[in-house]
Parts: C-alpha cells; structure tokens; sequence
C-alpha cells in the first residue's frame, strides 16, 4: 500500500518527458572483468583471499590509501542498522575517521571472523564473483580482553578489473548478539 502512495507521488512530482532524442548507444557494462575469470577452486581461492584482505584493512590496520584500491569507484554497501553508503570516496572517508577513533587508548576495537564452512563463492561471467556467508565479531576496549559479540550474513559483488579483484556491492544483514 506504501510503495504505490509513493510511486504515485514521485510520478506527480516529476517533470514532463523531454522530446524523444536520438538513440543513444548502447550502454558498456559498468564494470566488466578486464581479466578471465578463475574456475571452481582457483575462484573461491582468490575471493577468500580478497575478503581477508578487506577485512584486515577494515579492521586490523587504518590504511585508507589501501582500503581505496580494493574498493571499486562506484561501491554501494548496504549495512541492515547503519543504513547504505554510496560510492568508494564516502566509504574510505568513513573508513578513515573510525581509523582515527580507533587509535585511541581507550576505544572500542573490532575483528572480524569468517565462519569458513558458510563461505559460497559464484562466478558471474563477464563481471566477477559473488560472494556469501556469514562472520562473526569480537570487541575489546583498550587493550582488554576480546570477546565474541556479533554474527551477521553479508553477500558481495566483487569486479575483476585488469587490476584484480574490486568490491563493488556489500549487503550486511541479519546481525545479532552471538549465541
């Protein structure tokens, strides 16, 4: 009953069509594999080695020059409580100030953990590789002890350029208090 309201409310706000144009060419992919996709084994490799990788810079270290290169320009990440976050540049200036909050003494500080047996890697020809599964989290304050907080799913949508492998779409759900 919403969605139509709000359809309908977008169609009466929006401008009149423009006259018809000439056709314009088609479209190039946004993103398309620069490189051969690995098969089976190799593929699932390679993605569980780009997630660590993401992973460890997200958490483990404050280095966003690097946190850009895997990121890919037009990035959408979908987080199910912090709400969505569009584009490599706002992702890494975000990355960059919780660096900064975590260099503190006293700050709260996360890792991450891939629950390996849930790991599902796809291939998608042409683009790359979709990614599954679900990870758990641990926290500390300071230099305290670590404890298990959270579990969550996530799925990813990495590209692979002519210069490797780019996160280009995250959707972080179903989080909660680990069991």
């Amino acid at each position: 009953m919403l969605l139509p309201a709000m359809l309908a409310l977008l169609a009466a706000a929006a401008p009149a069509p423009a006259p018809p144009a000439s056709p314009a060419p088609p479209a190039a992919p946004a993103s398309p594999a620069q490189a051969e996709l690995p098969a089976g084994e190799a593929l699932r490799a390679q993605i569980a080695a780009a997630d660590a990788e993401l992973f460890d810079t997200l958490f483990l270290r404050c280095e966003p020059a690097h946190m850009r290169r895997i990121v890919a320009d037009d990035l959408e990440f979908y987080h199910d409580k912090d709400g969505a976050t569009r584009g490599a540049d706002a992702f890494v200036a975000d990355y960059a100030r919780f660096c900064t909050e975590r260099l503190k003494p006293d700050a709260w500080r996360a890792r991450r953990e891939l629950v390996a047996s849930s790991l599902v890697v796809d291939p998608v020809p042409g683009v790359g590789a979709v990614e599954a599964g679900e990870h758990v989290f641990y926290e500390r304050k300071g230099e305290g002890p670590e404890k298990l907080v959270g579990r969550a799913r996530f799925a990813q949508l990495w590209v692979l350029t002519k210069d490797g492998w780019r996160l280009s779409r995250v959707l972080s759900f179903s989080h909660r208090p680990a069991q």
